[in-house]
């Protein structure tokens, strides 16, 4: 018999933090999984601890294979995947005791293709709860896209960790990462996956830590011009999703919100001030955006999913 969820976890040269991460795991409350530690060609001890791990425990595959990246890594996992649905969790990693249970009574009772929760960040000693999301609720596909428009580069919508799949949908549409981008390539992932869920569940209670050790493209050693050439095609990408999404009058009326994104993207790393996309300067760009969507947005309704919903413009 398959396992509910499958709980997919990269893992390169992790072995520092790789036995908190499992550990996590294997004590949830909820049991009805299996755990795919997928090993990318690790050069320290970590390929040994999985190991350990799949000798003691039934729910524990391991998959050994030669370094190709985060995204082929996932992509491989994936495929091994026998759960209804995905869970996916970085090696540094860890989650709360209740986060598998919690989202997967939320994706069953209510037919849910994506449910997302909240989650702790944690700075050194410093662990800090997100704790934008205000209530709980049902959203459909244009719902949860509007909500996305308004903060676009925030963690709740560009991350997998803090989120539960439903496995049907990868497969029927193949929905896999892109090998090819090393920056945001879990939010293009996560934007194919939209486009293809209905139902949408929102939950307030934090299930994920996410350790902050991770760092933007300049701190990865990319080259100016790749960095340019990776955030203008994330951003058309992004685009491209609202047309999708949004009827033409309603992307027209939102055009300059989903340039946020724009913005946002610029911010992290190297780019400003030079010319992206096309022949304005961002500096030049921001300052229209800012007073366009101070103008035009930031006088909308408050609406109910998120705290401090005027940061949403002002902050990354």
């Amino acid at each position: 018999m398959n396992p509910t969820v499958s709980i997919i976890v990269p893992v390169y040269n992790g072995e520092l933090f790789l036995k908190r991460c499992v550990d996590s795991i294997l004590k949830q409350d909820y049991k009805d999984f299996e755990l795919i530690l997928a090993d990318d060609g690790s050069t320290d001890g970590s390929g040994a601890i999985c190991d350990e791990y799949a000798s003691s425990d039934a729910r524990v595959l391991v998959i050994h294979k030669e370094n190709s990246g985060v995204s082929d890594t996932r992509n491989r996992a994936m495929r091994h995947a026998k759960g209804t649905y995905l869970q996916f969790v970085d090696c540094d990693d860890w989650l709360t005791v209740d986060a598998t249970g919690l989202m997967t009574k939320a994706a069953m009772e209510h037919e849910s293709d994506l449910v997302i929760a909240d989650f702790y960040r944690v700075s050194g000693k410093k662990v800090s709860r997100k704790g934008d999301i205000e209530e709980e609720r049902e959203l459909n596909r244009e719902e949860f896209a509007g909500f996305m428009m308004e903060k676009p580069a925030d963690f709740y919508y560009g991350v997998l960790w803090n989120k539960l799949f439903r496995r049907e949908l990868v497969e029927k549409y193949h929905l896999y990462m892109d090998t090819g981008i090393s920056w945001c390539e879990d939010f293009m992932f996560n934007l194919e996956y939209i486009r293809q869920a209905e139902r949408f569940y929102v939950l307030r209670s934090p299930v994920y830590y996410y350790v902050k050790t991770k760092g933007s493209l300049a701190s990865q050693g990319m080259s100016l011009s790749k960095t340019i050439q990776m955030k203008r095609m994330v951003f058309e990408y992004y685009n491209s999703f609202y047309k999708h999404v949004l009827e033409e009058e309603e992307y027209e009326k939102n055009r300059l919100q989903v340039y946020r994104f724009l913005v946002d993207a610029a911010r992290d790393g190297i780019v400003p001030p030079v010319i992206f996309p096309g022949s304005v300067r961002l500096g030049e760009e921001q300052q229209c955006l800012d007073k366009c969507l101070s103008d035009k947005h930031r006088k909308r309704e408050k609406r109910p999913l998120y705290r401090n919903r005027k940061k949403a413009y002002t902050e990354k």
